[in-house]
């Protein structure tokens, strides 16, 4: 009995350091998201650069925390919640390392941009870019407090960031037969609109896992309504 309770506590140990390093990989990540995004709004070079040189400390805790999971599937082979604990953590893990990419390209985007004259648009993907922000850190908050309900009401949220894109592209595109000089501004504003939309969509995949760790309902593929 005795060996029994110590295993398990070894286990809720490693099981604590996973989530740990799931929950500084999203911090890293906000933390690029969000100076990309006052990149876009201050034109601010500085700050994209940043998000460039934090890319590595995002990809070396993927690695990690790849690392770690196998390790705890391997040495205590959990079960039940415990093996939905870990295998999620797992999965977080590669959408979290996609947005740090997205914000990465944003940034790049950007300091391209910023050779530019300032164009108006900027401000509708800037207010696109706060909706992906509030997502992601929505997604995040429910991963921390295992609030599947939170989790779920990502999916109709990314639908209003989609159509938000779609407003944009449509906007952009009508913009360049008026003012051809600035349609490189123009496509790298479409560019952008498209990795924030890409961003929801990760942020969405991280609700899904969240609900499945809690619940155990998989819930990635909805059943499709009759016509």
């Amino acid at each position: 009995m005795e060996e029994t309770r110590h295993t398990l506590t070894d286990f809720e140990e490693a099981l604590i350091g996973l989530r740990r390093n799931v929950l500084t990989m999203a911090s890293l990540t906000t933390s690029s998201l969000q100076n990309a995004l006052s990149g876009l709004r201050d034109r601010n070079n500085d700050l994209c650069r940043r998000v460039i040189a934090d890319d590595e400390k995002v990809d070396q805790l993927e690695i990690e925390i790849d690392h770690d999971g196998l390790d705890l599937l391997l040495r205590f082979q959990p079960v039940a919640c415990d093996l939905r604990r870990v295998v999620s953590a797992m999965k977080i893990s590669p959408n979290l390392e996609r947005i740090g990419d997205e914000s990465v390209n944003i940034a790049r985007r950007i300091r391209e941009l910023n050779q530019h004259q300032a164009l108006p648009e900027t401000d509708l993907i800037s207010t696109m870019g706060a909706y992906a922000m509030e997502m992601f850190q929505s997604s995040v908050d429910a991963y921390s407090r295992g609030d599947a309900e939170l989790a779920r009401s990502l999916r109709e949220r990314d639908k209003t960031l989609d159509e938000m894109n779609s407003t944009a592209l449509r906007r952009l595109v009508a913009r360049v037969p008026d003012d051809p000089d600035h349609l490189r501004g123009y496509l790298d504003l479409t560019f952008i609109a498209a990795h924030l939309e890409r961003i929801g969509d990760h942020a969405t995949n991280i609700g899904e896992e969240t609900v499945y760790a809690a619940e155990a309902e998989d819930i990635r593929h909805p059943p499709h309504q009759p016509a």
